[in-house]
């Protein structure tokens, strides 16, 4: 596959909840695509490797090399090269209504604040976001009887830090 990979066609595509797996390295990106993840969580520094390890889409964080690039809704300084696919994370109800005003963008990362793992906290999001948009929840320790409920509620994916 030449080009950017779509993380929005990945994840919307199919049937159920995709998984965005966390990985540090081309061994990890391989297992985690043999487990049926849709994307793949990375470290700038390890995006050249995994790149060469699957055709899986790569997200990483503001100013990396990946397919699409997660930013928080307050941030200021936001360029992103062509072809990179925008991700806001959001924590409040305030922080989505911000993004929608300055980004408008088609793939939100919904959190509980400090990290917490709060499913009721991300769930009162979705039903916040527009219809049309793509909700990617994030839990820090994800069960996969949560991911069935996020799936149940409509969230499109979920980040993991490891397979459940």
């Amino acid at each position: 596959m030449t080009g950017p990979r779509r993380l929005s066609q990945a994840i919307s595509e199919g049937d159920g909840i995709s998984l965005i797996v966390k990985v540090s390295d081309a061994d990890e990106a391989r297992r985690a695509e043999a487990s049926g993840a849709e994307a793949l969580l990375a470290e700038d520094l390890a995006v050249d490797g995994i790149r060469k390890a699957t055709g899986l889409p790569i997200v990483g964080f503001a100013g990396s090399a990946g397919d699409a690039c997660i930013v928080s809704a307050g941030d200021d300084d936001v360029e992103l090269r062509e072809g990179i696919e925008l991700i806001v994370r959001v924590e409040r109800e305030e922080e989505l209504a911000e993004a929608l005003e300055r980004f408008d963008p088609e793939l939100f990362v919904l959190a509980a604040p400090n990290g917490d793992d709060d499913l009721e906290h991300v769930l009162d999001l979705l039903s916040d976001l527009p219809a049309g948009k793509l909700a990617i929840a994030d839990l820090w320790h994800v069960t996969q009887p949560e991911i069935d409920e996020l799936e149940r509620a409509g969230v499109d994916a979920v980040l993991v830090r490891e397979l459940p």
